[in-house]
């Protein structure tokens, strides 16, 4: 049984991710990202990140009311692209170096996170999807089919959000973009995705080691994804630091 006080805990976890989502929402519908991807980045990083996710969320990336009246653009970032060496701040002066690199890495996030809650619903609804990504013949343990679907997924998705932010600010063709999407997301998502499996396993094998199997139908579930996002961020920030300072992931 999960104990009461968790169940509690992971209902006011997830409460309050989804709260934060909503704030992001609001306010971005009054003042829209430069980068039209970060729109959706944002609410995203709030599910995972609660409070923290909000508080930096304003302090660093909130834009200005002009750009809601269209004083930035997407254009506006494919101006600064030549050149890029890592050190310029595509955001306005005084954005340090280690804001950027976490910006960039709640844009790998993000593909991760939706990715993640599609694939485990999904097979949570119909565990026969599970069987065809090799549950009962390449694994015994669901849950590591589910991760391969999960990652598939989120590979995808993370791909297509990389593909919105630099094909605008490289003014490339949809090849260029997708080659360049590549480059950019595949480390960075691996990075990720080691993180987040790996405070999975742990929750799983160790502190539910005794307990029932989580799924996605418990609060727990979710609460322990939470965190396990947030370990996936921690690894996959040196990963983003490199990307982006030799130039193959745009800064954000």
């Amino acid at each position: 049984m999960i104990p009461n006080w968790l169940s509690a805990l992971s209902l006011l976890a997830i409460l309050t991710g989804c709260i934060c989502a909503l704030v992001m929402t609001l306010d971005i519908l009054r003042r829209p990202q430069p980068m039209g991807i970060m729109n959706a980045v944002w609410p995203i990083t709030g599910l995972y990140a609660g409070p923290l996710g909000l508080w930096f969320y304003f302090q660093f990336n909130r834009a200005p009311m002009s750009s809601a009246a269209g004083g930035h653009s997407a254009a506006h970032h494919g101006a600064h692209s030549d050149g890029h060496d890592g050190a310029h701040h595509h955001d306005g002066p005084g954005k340090p170096f280690p804001v950027i690199v976490a910006t960039g890495s709640t844009h790998c996030g993000a593909g991760c996170t939706l990715g993640d809650i599609i694939a485990e619903s999904l097979a949570f609804a119909y565990p026969a999807i599970a069987v065809w990504f090799g549950w009962h013949s390449l694994f015994d343990d669901k849950m590591f089919a589910v991760w391969l679907l999960d990652f598939v997924v989120a590979f995808a998705l993370g791909i297509a959000f990389q593909y919105f932010a630099i094909t605008p600010m490289r003014n490339l063709s949809l090849r260029d973009g997708l080659i360049a999407a590549l480059k950019a997301d595949t480390l960075s998502l691996i990075s990720w995705q080691i993180g987040m499996y790996g405070f999975m396993a742990f929750a799983q094998f160790e502190l539910f080691a005794t307990g029932p199997t989580l799924t996605p139908a418990m609060p727990a579930f979710w609460f322990i994804m939470q965190i396990a996002m947030l370990c996936g961020f921690v690894t996959s920030y040196p990963v983003n630091w490199w990307l982006i300072r030799v130039g193959i992931k745009e800064e954000m």
